[in-house]
């Protein structure tokens, strides 16, 4: 063991600069730029060490001829027969929005930390897991079992062009993978046992369009969004605030249900950039409203979408020549690892050798791929763990401490000792 967490300090340059070249690819989605790329990048780094698989996921939401959605896959096998430890991180990044003071695709190293786009969510994460395996790798050539390092895309859209797509192939059946690491960025202190349940709807208030001189002849389906809006913000949210759950979620205010008013939009399209036109005197006939519902595990999504259902009615009753429509987008089920499963119970004792402490068992507030591994797959032996404090995520300036991803490099290499060749 002293071996191995002694090859994984040797490589603290690389795994530097390993995690710089990958900000350095910006994989932004939507739209989904450079899959391709940063999968050519990884099958050129493991490549030596793993059989590498490069899996097109064709025909999901947003794949098209110039934003392709290319995955990988890298697998060894050991000397001889055993489990399979499958590290699996995603390789997209959110847009990076304005406030930025470095470049958020310069990968900038400035008193021990890296800047930029993805640097904890998470390529940093899988920047630490690569320096893990290899470590692991070199130190124990002749292990058992199999490693898997996978890196997917379109988890900040919903993972159906990366992890579900290959679940619904079988890549994350129980039979072939017995143990799951998802190294999203809940701390080098925390095993993420599981995630809350989410609900994306739009809804729809339709009017009549009329001349805005006269709006008495009309029916403004803004002002019907208007009063929805009202219920919401002075009825359900109130409401689900009074709704806790016993899930460890971090933070403390993400323990209860929570709705966030995604974006609204009605009456005529927003004009090109640029146009110097005036708008036409029209009462709009329709607004749109997306909705996030985040849910927790004591809730079910019937008991979800019923609160909505229900709220609008009430408006129908109140307003003239109300009427609407609700369109499902997205939903996810809450998930959750028991504490005591074999991947927690090799992750909290590595916690324990490198860090000193027990770690913090958690949940996250919003979803991540865990959701297709256990939905999909079947498989329920998956936690996420990885280098990265969660509010730097889509944060300008976002960016991942060194120290921490060499800690949980360390922690990664000594839990997959132990789920491979049995504990030290």
């Amino acid at each position: 063991m002293e071996r191995l967490l002694a090859a994984i300090d040797a490589r603290r340059d690389d795994l530097i600069s390993l995690t710089q070249d990958l900000i350095r690819i910006p994989t932004v989605n939507p739209p989904g730029e450079n899959y391709r790329d940063i999968c050519d990048y990884l099958a050129r780094r493991l490549g030596p060490r793993f059989e590498i698989s490069l899996l097109h996921a064709e025909g999901t939401p947003g794949d098209s001829p110039r934003y392709p959605r290319w995955n990988i896959l890298a697998r060894r096998e050991g000397a001889r027969p055993g489990q399979c430890v499958h590290f699996n991180s995603h390789t997209d990044v959110v847009e990076a929005g304005r406030g930025w003071t470095h470049d958020p695709f310069g990968g900038a190293l400035v008193g021990g930390r890296i800047y930029g786009r993805g640097t904890c969510d998470m390529k940093g994460g899988l920047a630490a897991s690569i320096i893990a395996a290899e470590a692991f790798i070199d130190t124990f050539p002749d292990h058992d079992g199999a490693i898997e390092i996978s890196g997917t895309v379109d988890e900040e859209s919903g993972g159906y062009g990366g992890v579900a797509w290959m679940a619904e192939r079988g890549y994350f059946s129980p039979g072939r993978v017995q143990h799951v690491i998802i190294p999203e960025p809940l701390h080098k202190d925390r095993v993420c046992l599981g995630h809350r349940g989410v609900w994306w709807a739009e809804i729809e208030t339709k009017g009549r369009i009329a001349h805005g001189s006269m709006p008495f002849l009309g029916t403004c389906a803004l002002r019907h969004m208007g009063a929805v809006m009202g219920e919401i913000e002075h009825r359900l949210i109130p409401a689900l605030s009074n709704k806790t759950t016993a899930m460890p979620v971090v933070p403390e205010a993400a323990r209860q249900s929570t709705l966030n008013i995604n974006s609204v939009h009605g009456g005529q399209p927003e004009p090109e950039p640029g146009s110097t036109g005036l708008p036409s005197p029209c009462v709009p006939d329709s607004a749109r409203m997306i909705i996030d519902r985040r849910f927790i595990i004591e809730e079910s999504l019937d008991e979800v979408k019923a609160e909505i259902t229900d709220l609008l009615e009430r408006v129908a009753h109140s307003r003239e020549d109300f009427r609407y429509s609700v369109r499902d987008l997205f939903e996810v089920l809450p998930s959750m690892t028991e504490a005591d499963s074999p991947v927690s119970t090799a992750l909290t004792k590595a916690i324990g050798t490198v860090l000193g402490r027990a770690p913090e068992y958690v949940a996250s507030p919003g979803t991540y791929d865990q959701k297709h591994i256990d939905r999909i797959g079947r498989l329920k032996n998956c936690v996420a763990y990885g280098p990265g404090l969660l509010e730097l995520a889509h944060q300008p300036d976002e960016y991942v401490e060194v120290d921490d991803m060499l800690d949980s490099a360390k922690v990664m290499a000594l839990a997959l000792h132990d789920l491979l060749n049995g504990p030290a």
